[in-house]
């Protein structure tokens, strides 16, 4: 857990209800709590320390509740506060929720209906705090953190973007999803959020593509000694070694139905049960999800829960393919080269200047892993003075570029053909267009085009023959 955690804040005159309440709380994974059992000691406290929410009995002597919780809402309207007493009257609630409490609790309190709305004042916290950071995002276009983006190679406006949601949304306690194609490097801005969040513990990731049920249970949540054949052992899980830090789950589009099932109940619980074991144990680890595949299509074909995607789609990421940002295409062109001279041990080649362009032009469906291969491949082959340009034009074969220019609306080839097109497609294209004016008259036609009937029947005849 980060050095950073703010305790939620117990006040009640009864010391029992405190270390009830307290016990509850750290049962379910709540471990900073703080109590106070002097209400007059809590505006002192809020003054000198930073707490996550407040749960305040109603009446207690020297200053009741009644008394002190406009007064917390007023000086600390970010701190959620929630009433908890042996009073419950209908106009009593609605008097503490009009002056600002977010939860109405009647005692004795349930441990769970407690943890229940901790948790649920936690999550309204977070969310505060991450529209705050939104707006303040808006006007101020710089990083607060740059350093942990360190390893994202960039000068992308695109990405620049992408960075500052980052730092908004990585210290959230809901779960985050990182979309993308592949090779764009999911990984990497996951390991970005993990330094972000201040969290202690280890950063662990699992690519969970390919594993039935059980090994997806057993990898995650670990197993008993005897729970199968096998086991001589207990065994951790990566949940239980990513304690207090991230959980990196990749390609998770790819999961089996019921470790889906499993997912959800760990995102909605914070708990999981160990292959074998009827006892369940809290999950002290952020959930980071990545996937390359369109979840929305998947739901629709019957592969992915409509309910995991919504829990967690609270917060997502989408990393914009290599062909969306081709100004990041000379930087990362130069990091791979230096890169790929150290791991072969040889001076850093010089590129040819046409390289960039033509770089520019291809499609990289396989987005910055395909150019780090192509160059280290490049580099490998490499022995002295510029770059050759030979095994970048064999790589990329006879694969159909892309315009010169970012697709849009403005660029009328792209609507037309879909790519830059070739002369003999806008040959055909005029053609076709100029024989559908003409109501299918070839002189009319030929005028059209600017040239004679007998060509134009030439290339008809040329294209019915192809």
């Amino acid at each position: 857990m980060s050095a950073d955690v703010k305790p939620v804040l117990l006040v009640d005159d009864e010391p029992n209800i405190l270390t009830s309440s307290r016990l509850a709380l750290r049962s379910q994974g709540v471990d900073a709590v703080a109590t106070l059992s002097d209400s007059r000691e809590v505006l002192p406290f809020l003054e000198a320390n930073s707490v996550s929410a407040i749960v305040m009995d109603l009446f207690m002597p020297n200053l009741s509740g009644l008394e002190l919780l406009p007064v917390v809402v007023e000086r600390f309207p970010h701190i959620p506060v929630i009433v908890m007493t042996a009073v419950g009257e209908a106009q009593t609630a609605v008097d503490c929720m009009k002056m600002g409490a977010c939860d109405y609790l009647v005692k004795p309190v349930d441990p769970g209906q407690l943890y229940s709305s901790v948790r649920k004042a936690l999550e309204i916290q977070s969310l505060s705090n991450e529209l705050s950071s939104l707006k303040e995002c808006l006007f101020d276009d710089s990083l607060r953190n740059p350093e942990a983006f360190a390893a994202i190679v960039t000068r992308s406006d695109k990405m620049h973007k992408v960075f500052q949601y980052v730092e908004v949304v990585a210290n959230s306690r809901q779960p985050l999803l990182v979309t993308g194609e592949t090779g764009v490097g999911k990984e990497l801005f996951a390991r970005a959020i993990h330094t972000l969040s201040g969290r202690r513990g280890e950063f662990v990731s699992v690519n969970v593509a390919g594993l039935d049920d059980n090994m997806f249970s057993d990898a995650l949540f670990g197993h008993k000694r005897g729970a199968f054949t096998g086991a001589d052992q207990p065994r951790e899980g990566f949940i239980a070694r990513a304690a207090g830090g991230t959980l990196f789950l990749d390609e998770i589009g790819d999961m089996k139905e019921l470790s889906q099932i499993k997912l959800l109940r760990l995102l909605q619980e914070n708990e999981y049960y160990p292959v074998g074991s009827d006892v369940p144990r809290k999950s002290e680890a952020r959930i980071v999800c990545a996937t390359n595949r369109n979840l929305q299509q998947a739901i629709s074909a019957g592969e992915f829960r409509n309910d995991l995607y919504y829990r967690l789609c609270a917060h997502q990421v989408r990393i914009p393919p290599l062909r969306e940002r081709r100004e990041d295409i000379p930087f990362l062109l130069d990091h791979f080269l230096a890169e790929a001279a150290m791991s072969f041990n040889k001076r850093k080649p010089t590129p040819p200047p046409e390289l960039v362009t033509l770089l520019s032009l291809h499609p990289f469906p396989g987005n910055v892993r395909e150019l780090q291969a192509l160059v280290f491949d490049a580099v490998a082959r490499h022995a002295s003075g510029v770059l050759s340009m030979e095994s970048f034009r064999s790589a990329l074969g006879d694969e159909r570029p892309l315009t010169a220019a970012t697709p849009s609306e403005e660029d009328p080839l792209y609507n037309l053909f879909g790519h830059f097109p070739t002369m003999r497609e806008m040959e055909d294209h005029l053609i076709r267009e100029a024989m559908k004016r003409a109501n299918g008259n070839q002189g009319i036609a030929a005028s059209l085009l600017g040239t004679t009937r007998q060509t134009l029947n030439r290339r008809l005849q040329s294209k019915e023959e192809s």
